[in-house]
């Protein structure tokens, strides 16, 4: 099998979908092309070898862009998504990362700045670990060391939470919101400060979004969902990480 990473691209648009199948391939990357949204969700979810990332338009024909990343994440599939979108509003966005996806980029789009994000997501998702990176970009911080919270562990490179009886995978957006609430400790995070500074977000949005994130990562690492200790609601203004809720 080729070592060279694969892309799934969908976009119903056919001279953008050809401009981005020549240009990846031409940066050494192998490319499958599907221009329906019924049919690429069949394709991601039965093929044999999986992509490396995939390049997903959100308004295709069949399925939209946020249901099959949706579907995917439900299937227990969490490769890299990169939404292209022409529906550039904070709102899209956000419904974007709620349903699963990685990284976003509005349409029209530099190519310069699809290969950075691209090879990013790869780079963070250790898809090309041992390969050469077909194109430079910016070193990224020193990695964030694992994480223990009672009888779970967290990696952070591995988008992972490691407990007893299970591990379950994390999207970079879960990842990087619970990121930055462990990183404050015992401090009340608002959200706009969430969508500003992890998402970088900086439109009049609802910042209710947020609040199926933060179910999410209840589910993942409370005892108790449902009367959560460590991951805490402060009315009106945000959330609060409580790595010890024993101690005052």
């Amino acid at each position: 099998m080729s070592t060279q990473p694969l892309i799934a691209v969908v976009e119903d648009e056919e001279h953008l979908a050809q401009g981005l199948i020549f240009n990846l391939e031409a940066e050494g990357y192998r490319v499958h092309h599907e221009a329906d949204g019924d049919a690429a969700l069949d394709w991601l979810l039965h093929t044999v070898e999986r992509p490396a990332a995939i390049l997903l338009d959100v308004m295709l024909p069949g399925r939209d862009g946020f249901s099959i990343v949706a579907a995917l994440r439900e299937a227990g599939l969490f490769t890299p998504v990169l939404l292209l979108t022409a529906r550039g509003r904070a709102e899209d966005i956000v419904e974007g990362f709620a349903a699963g996806a990685d990284d976003y980029l509005p349409k029209p789009f530099d190519l310069a700045v699809l290969f950075a994000r691209l090879t990013a997501l790869l780079r963070r998702m250790h898809w090309q670990r041992d390969q050469q990176q077909p194109i430079s970009v910016p070193e990224e911080p020193a990695p964030t060391p694992d994480y223990t919270l009672g009888d779970r562990t967290i990696s952070f490179e591995d988008l992972e939470i490691r407990g007893a009886d299970k591990t379950i995978n994390l999207t970079l957006m879960e990842a990087d919101l619970l990121r930055y609430l462990i990183e404050r400790p015992n401090k009340i995070i608002p959200r706009k400060e969430i969508l500003e500074n992890v998402w970088h977000v900086r439109d009049d949005t609802d910042t209710r979004a947020i609040d199926n994130f933060i179910v999410r990562l209840r589910r993942y690492l409370e005892p108790d969902p449902t009367n959560p200790i460590h991951l805490q609601t402060v009315r009106g203004i945000g959330y609060r990480f409580i790595p010890d809720p024993g101690i005052s």
